[in-house]
């Protein structure tokens, strides 16, 4: 399937900050993406050169929908006191003063996650280090149309 790239403006925004591990009340002892990292791996897919939080980027007044993504893991039990969640993830770029950095799309499904849930105009994306990126700035998104639609 040949890929059809299109590219969204967006700004980053500060998320619920369980994903890093930086946040004060988080009832993970560790980030989220840390703690899925394993899981991940033993399905497939390696995130370890990535920053283990998310990157949030509004896209409003757009919303978005992930409907054919390159990744769905379902039913991870990733923490042994919580559900199982369903994960997507669809390859990306987020562009950021110029230049280009690799990512995926982050997507728990939200019919199988039990708290920190996001609008549906936040697109959720791990991403290689961005030296000096802060909420606020502007990117661009180039993603999949294949994969995600935006609305």
């Amino acid at each position: 399937m040949q890929q059809e790239s299109i590219t969204i403006a967006g700004i980053v925004q500060p998320g619920h900050q369980v994903a890093s591990g930086i946040a004060k009340n988080s009832p993970y002892a560790l980030g989220t993406i840390e703690m899925q990292l394993p899981h991940f791996q033993k399905l497939g897919l390696d995130l370890s050169n990535y920053f283990l939080g998310t990157l949030n980027i509004s896209i409003t007044p757009h919303k978005f929908e992930v409907y054919n993504p390159k990744y769905t893991f379902p039913l991870v039990k990733w923490h042994p006191d919580y559900p199982a969640e369903t994960f997507s993830f669809s390859p990306c770029q987020v562009v950021f003063n110029r230049i280009k950095y690799q990512g995926l799309i982050y997507y728990p499904h939200p019919e199988t996650k039990i708290g920190h849930f996001q609008a549906d105009s936040i697109i959720e994306v791990i991403v290689h280090p961005i030296p000096k990126i802060k909420y606020g700035d502007a990117v661009e998104l180039k993603i999949n149309s294949s994969e995600i639609a935006i609305a």
